[in-house]
């Protein structure tokens, strides 16, 4: 037995609400996922709310990225973090390999 998805009817929703959901992406206390889940949203539709909020104001909110992109930047910001060190032992092994060759 398959479960039929049935279409929502489409929903309006004032610009006061819209902002007040912005306010909680911001706030950044819970992800867009979980603030959708609880406000029964879709995510499309607050990401679309950021999107315009981001060309009307010019700001970007920190949860604004999706989710696998704010995964992606935690990995590459691990992996800097990673060379970073791997470098300074680098220079430091070179500066004493080079001292003691004279």
């Amino acid at each position: 037995m398959t479960k039929s998805k049935t279409r929502r009817e489409r929903r309006t929703f004032s610009d006061e609400y819209k902002q007040n959901v912005l306010e909680m992406v911001r706030a950044g206390d819970k992800t867009i996922s979980q603030i959708c889940r609880e406000l029964d949203l879709t995510q499309s539709s607050v990401h679309s709310w950021i999107k315009a909020d981001k060309e009307h104001n010019g700001t970007m909110t920190q949860n604004s990225l999706s989710e696998t992109d704010q995964q992606e930047l935690e990995r590459l910001r691990a992996e800097n973090k990673r060379l970073k060190t791997e470098r300074e032992i680098l220079k430091k092994a070179t500066a004493f390999f080079a001292k003691n060759s004279l």
